[in-house]
């Protein structure tokens, strides 16, 4: 599955309670945010998300508007690019945090040596999966 940069519509509406509210017809997901940029931003966000999910998954991206695009007279119509190459490279780079637990002696002792977890954890997981790629 070949990932590429596409632009799809979205529907900012602005609600009472002062957020934006964002509709992302082709996706059929929703999303918010605090201002018109931050909506956007969660937009693109939120396409990246699915959009990744999608391909992980064997599916074929949605083409831009595919789906009908509902607004009201006050609601913004516009488009947000996702660049699924560029946006699989940040997610696959973040850093998520796990919570592992350990015999109390051996964090003593893994303290004294200055043992750093994250690196540890990282190498023993890359070995069991067999798997030898750089990670910082």
């Amino acid at each position: 599955m070949r990932e590429e940069r596409k632009a799809y519509p979205i529907v900012i509406s602005k609600e009472e309670d002062g957020f934006y509210y964002v509709s992302i017809p082709d996706f059929d997901i929703a999303t918010q945010g605090e201002s018109i940029a931050d909506a956007m931003e969660m937009a693109r966000d939120a396409i990246g998300i699915m959009g990744i999910d999608y391909l992980d998954d064997g599916k074929v991206l949605p083409e831009p508007n595919t789906k009908e695009v509902e607004s009201g007279a006050d609601d913004i119509v516009t488009l947000v690019d996702v660049d699924f190459a560029e946006y699989r490279k940040k997610v696959d780079n973040k850093a998520v945090k796990k919570n592992c637990t350990i015999p109390y002696w051996l964090n003593v002792e893994a303290e004294k040596a200055g043992i750093n977890y994250s690196k540890v954890l990282q190498d023993a997981i890359m070995r069991v999966l067999g798997i030898n790629k750089g990670v910082n």
